[in-house]
């Protein structure tokens, strides 16, 4: 989020280090050490291999021999702030020792003057991530499950498409209508696909009520990406039900003041795919820049769905004085897809197509006030154009699959419908940061203020029918996050107010133990544990729709969530592997569903309630520098409790939720030698409640899931040129995600990526 990304200086700029820092561009100047006994302190900054400051790390002074210098600076315990800083009593003679888990401990001489302690990386490297806390927390210091994919993830899996990381998130699952372009949903932990909030550079790109498709989202001009997992409407209010993610774009931030460093890259291949890109990001002074665009293309499979997508991105910031900065951002996808329907069963619908223009900007004033005061304000504007279109009536069929057979007729429908949304976004966040020695702790109070101004419109060409929505969400958040050498502790709450159901208060607590400390055979050992509640607005046409087949009900109540989650996490071997291991357990109710009101008409109501209960199983390997792999489990242990729609067998009570596999995981080997890397990505989802939806006689009511393989090489030609294959479903598996909508065959794509 803007003002979540503090400081002007970029997360991870070179692709292997994966740590996101946060300092304004000009906030490294060094306020003045200054104790308040007359003691003499040392200060200084601690970094990464690359130069970039690591928040959070334990920093101590080590005494000299003499038992004097020992007394003297006992107590001298801290860790360093948002930017990397410290300051500690010292005494002539001693050393200052910093450590962080995923890097190597390091230690210095006390001198006078601006400290620099760097660590170098563990072969299983740390994140530093935002999204958890809204500040910037080391990931093993969180007590919430979270995975990041860095800009080196994004580069080497070379796909334009968000969804396909997600497809390798523990606990989360894509279902998507067929190929690129088609609807793309997220479930993550058994929650429905519009229980997760989505934010670019921290703007809510969100439609109201929490629906996000993500099948034009991409990962153009994208430099990380964070996925937490469990409820977070405490800090995120709405739609945060089981889980948050945010892509961060890139950032000129830090460069030197030079020419842009520009890149292009140029692929195509199978299915008529063609995929062009070029981004530019610099300095010039106080200011520095990242702009990008691209267009994908591809006709897919069948007839009428191809697909057409273009990206432009743009991140601009600039120094104000000392200690503040201003940042610009804007985000543009715009797609336009085929909508065939499901081919597997009859022929393709010809001429009816869905296009979604998305666009997104937002302005962040970011001030360091004091040493121990930040402050942010940001405000955005996210709008939707979404057309959804079929003007001719195509002739009518009988839906048919491996000997079922339908036993009526099926008949084409004309529609023309528009649908146009706007967000307005502000936001105020302040960071209170106590440092204290010893067993004081470290402190960090967040407060803040969140405006969501939702504004719709909903057009029937054929009937001439226009719906015109509004509605006003205000929330406010406490955060408290406590800091000790093995216990780190984050609490919250938020008080929401809606404008269509009122007032709901959401709580969130989390903490993280570290049981053992090393970094030997036996690494670090941590237990962690978060709970908390979510909620969930009503979409606009639940609450506004003025049709007598699905009427809107303003007097809906939010959709709610509680989630539990347990988890432990072991480093073995010097940093060369983790282990994890999260147990969860989720309650979502008051889920809205429509209900009869007699004949054909029908009204929204809450009528539905869902548990989700399961485990999440991840290991990361580095035996050597050449060579990553990177596994995950997933079980979830789902079910209907009440039901949204009784009369339908797949969402009877005690059925699984509707898509929500109950074995899913993942596998990724990645290795690198000299000019060439290669990369094998294994995705497999196991059988889930389907249902094919065309009357089929016997129906089918079940997917059976699948397992497919992709394959990713680069070799660099010269230091600016490099080839790049990409292989999608290597074994040409033939599969429906979901029912009726048969996925791509095996895709290959060749390109060239050339950096000037």
């Amino acid at each position: 989020m803007l003002f979540l990304r503090p400081g002007g200086r970029a997360m991870t700029r070179r692709l292997r280090t994966a740590v996101f820092f946060f300092s304004l561009a000009s906030a490294s100047t060094p306020l003045p050490l200054i104790a308040a006994d007359g003691r003499d302190l040392v200060g200084g900054t601690v970094v990464d291999q690359d130069g970039r400051p690591l928040p959070r790390a334990r920093v101590r002074v080590l005494p000299g021999l003499d038992a004097a210098t020992a007394s003297a600076v006992a107590g001298a315990d801290g860790f360093t702030d948002d930017t990397g800083r410290f300051s500690l009593t010292s005494v002539a003679g001693c050393r200052v020792e910093a450590s962080l888990t995923g890097f190597k401990t390091a230690s210095v001489p006390c001198a006078s003057g601006d400290l620099r302690v760097a660590l170098a990386v563990a072969p299983i490297q740390e994140t530093v991530i935002v999204t958890a806390t809204r500040t910037g927390v080391p990931a093993g210091q969180v007590g919430v499950a979270t995975t990041t994919f860095t800009a080196d993830d994004i580069a080497r899996r070379q796909s334009p498409r968000v969804s396909d990381l997600l497809r390798s998130t523990p606990g989360a699952a894509i279902i998507q209508t067929g190929g690129p372009g088609g609807v793309t949903g997220l479930f993550v932990r058994g929650g429905e696909s519009n229980y997760n909030t989505v934010l670019v550079d921290g703007i809510p790109v969100n439609e109201p009520g929490g629906t996000f498709n993500f099948n034009t989202l991409t990962t153009e001009n994208v430099e990380r990406l964070e996925i937490v997992r469990g409820a977070n409407s405490a800090l995120f209010g709405s739609d945060a039900m089981s889980s948050v993610v945010q892509l961060f774009t890139v950032r000129g931030a830090g460069r030197a003041t030079t020419a842009p460093s520009v890149t292009a890259q140029l692929d195509g291949g199978s299915y008529g795919t063609t995929h062009a890109s070029v981004s530019a990001a610099g300095a010039a002074g106080r200011l520095d820049y990242s702009v990008g665009a691209a267009r994908f293309s591809t006709d897919n499979r069948v007839q009428n769905s191809g697909f057409d997508n273009t990206t432009a991105s743009a991140n601009v910031g600039t120094t104000l004085g000392a200690r503040a900065t201003l940042r610009g951002v804007m985000r543009a996808e715009l797609g336009t897809s085929g909508t065939p329907g499901q081919t597997a069963y009859g022929r393709p619908d010809l001429d009816a197509s869905y296009e979604h223009h998305d666009v997104v900007g937002g302005v962040t004033f970011d001030q360091q006030v004091s040493r121990a005061f930040r402050q942010r304000a940001t405000y955005s504007l996210s709008a939707s154009h979404q057309a959804s279109t079929n003007l001719l009536e195509d002739a009518p069929y009988t839906p048919s699959f491996e000997g079922r057979v339908s036993p009526f007729e099926w008949s084409d429908f004309t529609f023309d419908s528009r649908t146009t949304l706007r967000r307005h976004y502000a936001s105020y966040q302040g960071d209170w940061h106590v440092a204290n020695s010893g067993r004081g702790g470290d402190h960090r109070i967040t407060v803040l203020a969140d405006w969501n101004g939702e504004r719709a419109r909903l057009d029937n060409r054929m009937s001439g029918d226009t719906t015109k929505a509004s509605r006003d969400n205000v929330g406010a958040a406490v955060q408290h996050q406590m800091l000790w050498r093995r216990l780190s502790t984050a609490v919250g709450a938020r008080v929401e107010r809606n404008e269509n159901f009122g007032t709901a208060v959401v709580p969130r607590g989390s903490a993280v133990l570290v049981l053992h400390d090393g970094t030997g055979r036996v690494g670090s050992t941590r237990l962690r544990g978060a709970a908390g509640l979510g909620i969930k607005e009503p979409t606009v046409l639940q609450t506004f729709s003025t049709s007598p087949y699905f009427k809107g009900n303003p007097d809906l109540q939010p959709e709610r969530s509680r989630a539990l989650e347990v988890g432990l996490e072991q480093r073995l071997a010097g940093d060369r592997a983790k282990l994890d291991a999260t147990w969860f357990d989720n309650r979502y109710r008051n889920i809205i569903g429509l209900r009869s009101t007699g004949g054909w008409n029908s009204e929204y109501f809450n009528i539905g309630l869902t548990r989700a209960r399961g485990a999440e199983l991840g290991a990361e390997l580095a035996p050597i520098s050449a060579v990553r792999l990177r596994a995950g489990y997933t079980f979830v242990d789902s079910a209907i409790v009440e039901s949204t729609s009784a009369f339908s067998p797949v969402f009877a009570v005690g059925q699984w939720a509707f898509r929500r596999p109950r074995h899913s995981g993942f596998v990724q080997a990645a290795w690198t030698w000299q000019r060439l890397s290669a990369d094998v990505i294994g995705t497999a989802i196991g059988r889930f409640v389907d249902s094919d939806f065309s009357s089929l006689e016997p129906s089918i009511l079940e997917n059976a899931g699948r397992t497919t393989w992709d394959a990713r090489a680069s070799v660099r030609v010269t230091s600016k040129v490099s080839g790049q294959l990409a292989i999608d479903n290597l074994t040409n598996r033939n599969y429906q995600e979901p029912l009726g909508y048969d996925a791509l065959q095996r895709a290959v794509r060749v390109g060239v990526r050339v950096a000037f």
